[in-house]
């Protein structure tokens, strides 16, 4: 059970925002607007390029795919890799706004969240009339399959503390890392955190045709105790922190704002999403 310990004004965005680029997985050419929306609309993709502007609220029941990315779709109409925006999104507070998209995936930019924190920042916030109620944990919440593990800790703050384990990686083995969740610490701490893959991945993602969009231009590679990147790692721990950010966005689709200390070992989107249906209904048995 979960219980309302404070209410905060809904916001949208000041103005449309807009950003352009290619798909992680398709490889298809996108551009993705931010569109202000009124109070209680919540967040709504929108694919443009289809008839009718058929839309899919982002929302965990419309989870529709977790490999190695996180999907949402209604019938034949899907839109790919929905984290690293809803990471943002949630983030900044933001309740309100129409998510348009011109293909199947929204663009992947540098592989981290920062391209939709500079959407956000570019037209600013805007606090509208009504309230939302931010819930807190009652009791421990749990998720274990296997040796994945994620609980849902009572807590006055959004903490996020993750453990990564790759023990047959000599550049990865084992990481640690531990964030309060705030727009600010996000932006500085985890928002430049770019999603990455071990090399020898690589080749079976593809087999599976997925990340035709993938280069070092949005991703990191680790092979053996060697790390490609661009430009070097934003932190040491870079992949333990984009796995954080993987969690803000797939537990936005929750749809309730809720403080609690997740603590998570190995969880991936299969994991992190199936978790969010946990907390929905811990949290709507009191809403």
């Amino acid at each position: 059970m979960a219980q309302s310990s404070c209410w905060l004004t809904q916001k949208t965005l000041k103005e449309p925002s807009s950003f352009s680029g290619i798909g992680l997985h398709t490889g298809c050419s996108v551009t993705l607007s931010f569109m202000p929306a009124k109070e209680g609309t919540g967040l709504i993709f929108e694919r443009v390029d289809l008839p009718g502007k058929p839309r899919i609220p982002a929302s965990i029941e419309y989870v529709v795919d977790t490999a190695r990315s996180t999907a949402l779709g209604i019938g034949s109409v899907r839109i790919n890799t929905v984290e690293h925006v809803l990471a943002a999104l949630r983030a900044f507070g933001i309740d309100n706004a129409i998510l348009q998209v011109s293909a199947a995936e929204v663009p992947i930019g540098d592989g981290s969240s920062l391209p939709f924190i500079k959407m956000i920042e570019k037209v600013g916030v805007v606090e509208q009339n009504a309230q939302k109620p931010i819930f807190q944990l009652a009791e421990p919440l749990y998720y274990s399959v296997e040796d994945i593990h994620i609980v849902a800790l009572p807590s006055p703050e959004y903490r996020i503390s993750y453990m990564l384990h790759y023990p047959l990686s000599q550049a990865l083995k084992s990481q640690y890392t531990s964030h309060v969740i705030t727009e600010d610490s996000f932006k500085k701490e985890i928002a430049s955190c770019r999603t990455f893959a071990l090399y020898n991945e690589i080749s079976e993602l593809m087999d599976r045709g997925l990340i035709r969009g993938g280069s070092l231009e949005n991703a990191v590679v680790i092979k053996d105790d060697v790390i490609f990147s661009k430009d070097g790692l934003k932190f040491p721990d870079e992949m333990a922190r984009h796995k954080v950010l993987d969690i803000v966005g797939d537990l936005a689709l929750v749809g309730l704002h809720f403080q609690a200390h997740i603590i998570a070992i190995k969880s991936g989107h299969q994991a992190n999403t199936a978790f969010a249906k946990i907390i929905y209904n811990a949290l709507s048995r009191k809403t």
